[in-house]
């Protein structure tokens, strides 16, 4: 095999190479039903009923003069998502610089000294350098709908941790918006709603499956040439 061959050949193996490891990094596809997102299971929700004997148990009251808000484990609560983000980024630069030398003939006695009848004075001529240069980056996203989802935990101090997701299949693929973070009580309305601005430690998560979808992903060698690893 001639050195030719075989760099070839060695080139063809790192570009294979290469596109496994890139083919192993694409995502795969968001699937439903994550156990972390799912609602309570029933079992979590049943308490022991404590033999004590009296009528009234804390573990089947139902407070018929409470105002619907959540507050237990299992208790659902409506989050309204108006989320609104808007970044704007500029930048501009300007250099120059303009340099130049003389050197007149010097002079000894009043007679110019000279090398083979040739003057000793020097002139650079002058030079200009500059620099222009101009960046600007604008970003904007928006996300509004609704999305119930189910208290997973009570703190200590009272605050809610909820969590869900909700999926809906379309004619050509899926959309889903999974969401959890922490609520206070007192930022529950009436109707037993929050909007999504007062979720603390919030992750929101938004996108789709399908051919449509698809269509809008980078493919993984499209990625390789945009990537750090293309050297060009």
């Amino acid at each position: 095999m001639t050195g030719l061959m075989k760099s070839i050949m060695k080139k063809v193996v790192l570009l294979i190479s290469v596109s496994i490891v890139l083919v192993g990094c694409v995502n795969k596809p968001v699937k439903p039903d994550r156990p972390y997102y799912a609602p309570v299971a029933p079992q979590q929700l049943q308490q022991p009923k404590p033999i004590d004997g009296s009528i009234f148990n804390a573990a089947t009251n139902l407070d018929i003069y409470g105002d619907g808000r959540a507050h237990r484990v299992g208790d659902i609560i409506t989050i309204v998502l108006s989320e609104k983000t808007q970044s704007s980024k500029s930048a501009s630069t300007t250099a120059d610089k303009t340099s130049s030398l003389s050197i007149p003939q010097p002079t000894i006695l009043g007679n110019a000294l000279s090398v083979f009848g040739a003057p000793l004075s020097a002139n650079i001529d002058s030079s200009n350098n500059s620099f222009d240069g101009e960046g600007s980056s604008d970003m904007s996203n928006s996300l509004s709908g609704d999305i119930t989802v189910t208290v997973h935990e009570v703190l200590p101090n009272g605050v809610l941790s909820v969590r869900g997701e909700k999926w809906m299949q379309l004619n050509q693929g899926d959309e889903y918006i999974q969401i959890s973070g922490l609520v206070r009580p007192q930022d529950i309305a009436a109707d037993n709603t929050i909007p999504s601005t007062k979720l603390a430690d919030a992750r929101i998560g938004y996108s789709g499956t399908g051919g449509v979808h698809d269509t809008n992903v980078m493919g993984w060698l499209t990625r390789f040439f945009i990537s750090p690893l293309w050297p060009f």
